[in-house]
């Protein structure tokens, strides 16, 4: 992800907390994390909540997951990001609750019968915007 970016310039990646990171930057172990990263990226820079907002509500997650007792030691991050992104997506309307489960049934019933090592390919979908 590149640096210039105004959204994930340093100042703001400041703001995340516990972001894992190295000199370069933001640092992912699978894909889908990348992913997750870049959908809430795109998303504040098209305007639909700002940085601040999506901090706030990612902190929100890392402490709800503090307040259940879950360790704080960085392997399920990107779980909280995507819970936060969720979160958020159907708080402005985006989407909805429904619609996310349906994808996500979607991906697991392809995902189950995708052979091994072959690319996981979802059926060609119109997005649930609102």
């Amino acid at each position: 992800m590149s640096m210039s970016n105004p959204v994930v310039d340093s100042e703001h990646l400041a703001e995340l907390p516990r972001l894992p990171r190295d000199d370069g930057g933001p640092v992912f172990a699978e894909p889908w994390q990348a992913q997750a990263f870049a959908m809430a990226v795109r998303l504040s820079e098209q305007g639909h909540f700002t940085w601040k907002e999506w901090a706030a509500a990612l902190s929100g997650e890392l402490k709800a997951a503090a307040d259940r007792g879950e360790p704080d030691d960085g392997s399920r991050y990107y779980e909280y990001w995507l819970a936060a992104l969720e979160r958020l997506v159907t708080a402005k309307g985006l989407t909805d609750p429904a619609a996310l489960l349906a994808r996500k049934e979607a991906w697991a019933e392809v995902y189950r019968h995708t052979p091994h090592g072959k690319p996981i390919e979802l059926p060609k979908s119109e997005p649930d915007c609102r």
